[in-house]
C-alpha cells in the first residue's frame, strides 16, 4: 500500500497540530545573534513518551537527565536550549541541567519527572545560567498552541542550519483521525546512531509506551540511522517522542487493524525529518540518495548504503559534478560485508555508467549536466546477491563545510 494510500501530509502543521500541545521559544542570550535559543514543548496532560540516544560514550549532561525523567514512561514538556551542548561540563553540567528541568516543571506547572532536557552547540563550556532562569521564567507566556508558537520553537532550536525543519501527517485509526508531527535540528556533526542530532515529535494518538517506544526504533534504524553529513556523532544526539493520547483512538498495538498504516505515518514523519538533515548538510549544495539493491541482507545493504554516502571522495565528487563511479565502487567494496565483485551495476541518475564491474560508454555531458544541475542526486547500486535493499542520504562536501567548521567555536 502506498504512503498516499495510508494517510496524509498536513501542509503547515507542526508539533502543535496534535491535540494537547503547545510550543514557543525565545532568546535568553546563549547566542551571540538575536535568534532564539531556549524554548518548550508542553503537553496538557502527562504523555506516553519515548526516546532514543547518542551512542557515543561522551553523552551531554541532559541526556542523563533525560533518561532519568523517561523512567517512568511518561513526559509533559521538553526544555530545549541551542548555543550551549552542555556537554564535557563534569559535576556542574549536570547540576545545570537539573536546575533547567526543576525551573521548566516550576514554571510550567508540571511534576519534575516529567520534563525532558535537551540541549545544543558548543561543547566544553558551561551554560549561562543566569539567563537559561530568565529565560525559561519567560517561556510559559511564549507558549502557543498555533503557528507561532511552532515556529518560534523550530527556530530556537537551530545551530547552524539555515532552515528549520518539521512535518506533520494525519492518519486513521479505526474510526478516529489521529495526527503525527515533529520538528528536528541538524546540519553538522551528522552521523546518527540511535538518535539524530535533536529531534521532537508529538502524536495524539492512544498507544502503549513500549510499543512506541519499538515503534520509534524501528523507524529510527531506515530513516535518522541512515542519513550522514559528516561521519561524526554527536554528544548530544536525542530524538524523544510524546504521545498525548487525546484523539481519544482504540489504544494502538501491533495486533491493531491499522497499526501498519500508523507505522507508515510515523516513519514518513521521521524520514521526513531526516532527509532534511540531510539536505541542510553545512555548507552543502545537493542532497545525496543512495540506494542499493541485491545486497545478502539488508543489513548489508545498509552497511554498504552509508558507507558510499558517508566517502568523503564520493561527497567531493559529488560537489565537483564528477561522474567518478570508482569513488562509488570502492566505498562499496570496503563496507566490510559480502558483495559478489564482478556483478555489480551503478547508475546516477538513472545514467549507467558501470554494469558487471565494468564501465560502460556514457554521454559525459549528460551525466555532467545531471550532476550539476540536480538539487538531489540518486545513485544506485544493483548487486545481485540477494534481495536486501537499503537507502541513505547525505549530502555534498564543499569548501564551506571546512569553513563552517573551522572557526565553529570561534
Amino acid at each position: 500500500m502506498s504512503e498516499k494510500q495510508v494517510f496524509t501530509v498536513i501542509e503547515g502543521g507542526s508539533v502543535t497540530t496534535p491535540k494537547g500541545f503547545t510550543a514557543g521559544g525565545l532568546h535568553c542570550g546563549l547566542k551571540k545573534t538575536e535568534r532564539n535559543d531556549l524554548a518548550a514543548i508542553l503537553c496538557e496532560v502527562p504523555a506516553t513518551a519515548a526516546a532514543v540516544y547518542t551512542t557515543n560514550v561522551f553523552q551531554a549532561a541532559p541526556l542523563k537527565v533525560t533518561r532519568e525523567s523517561l523512567a517512568n514512561g511518561t513526559l509533559q514538556a521538553v526544555i530545549v536550549n541551542s548555543g550551549n551542548a552542555n556537554a564535557c561540563t563534569g559535576e556542574q553540567g549536570e547540576a545545570d541541567a537539573y536546575e533547567m528541568r526543576a525551573a521548566a516543571a516550576r514554571e510550567l506547572g508540571v511534576n519534575e519527572l516529567d520534563v525532558a532536557v535537551a540541549s545544543t552547540g558548543v561543547i566544553g563550556e558551561l551554560l549561562k545560567m543566569d539567563r537559561v532562569r530568565s529565560g525559561i521564567a519567560g517561556l510559559p507566556e511564549k507558549l502557543d498552541g498555533g503557528a507561532a508558537g511552532a515556529e518560534a520553537f523550530c527556530q530556537a532550536i537551530l545551530t547552524t542550519d539555515l532552515v528549520k525543519k518539521e512535518c506533520c501527517v494525519k492518519v486513521k485509526a479505526g474510526e478516529v483521525e489521529v495526527t503525527i508531527a515533529g520538528a528536528a535540528k541538524g546540519s553538522g556533526m551528522i552521523h546518527p546512531n540511535m538518535a539524530t542530532m535533536l529531534g521532537f515529535m508529538t502524536t495524539d494518538a492512544v498507544i502503549d509506551g513500549g510499543d512506541l517506544l519499538g515503534l520509534l526504533r524501528t523507524a529510527t534504524n531506515t530513516t535518522f540511522n541512515m542519513i550522514t553529513v559528516d561521519g561524526d556523532t554527536s554528544t548530544n544526539d536525542m530524538l524523544v517522542t510524546m504521545a498525548s493520547g487525546l484523539a481519544g483512538n482504540e489504544k494502538l498495538t501491533r495486533l491493531h487493524a491499522d497499526w501498519e498504516a500508523f507505522a507508515a505515518a510515523f516513519t514518513h514523519v521521521c524520514k521526513s525529518l531526516a532527509m532534511a538533515i540531510a539536505r541542510d548538510g553545512e555548507g552543502a549544495t545537493k542532497l545525496i540518495e543512495v540506494q542499493i539493491d541485491g545486497a545478502v541482507h539488508d543489513e548489508a545493504a545498509a552497511a554498504i548504503a552509508k558507507t558510499v554516502i558517508g566517502s568523503s571522495l564520493v561527497k567531493s565528487a559529488i560537489f565537483g559534478a564528477d561522474a567518478n563511479w570508482g569513488r562509488i565502487i570502492a566505498a562499496v567494496g570496503r563496507a566490510g560485508v559480502p558483495v559478489s565483485p564482478e556483478r555489480v551495476d551503478i547508475s546516477l541518475g538513472g545514467i549507467e555508467v558501470l554494469r558487471h564491474s565494468r564501465p560502460v560508454a556514457f554521454d559525459e555531458e549528460k551525466a555532467l549536466h545531471y550532476l550539476q544541475k540536480s538539487d538531489t542526486v540518486r545513485i544506485t547500486v544493483a548487486l545481485a546477491d540477494g534481495e536486501g535493499k537499503a537507502t541513505a542520504w547525505g549530502c555534498d562536501l564543499t569548501y564551506d563545510y571546512v569553513r563552517i567548521n573551522a572557526a565553529y567555536r570561534t
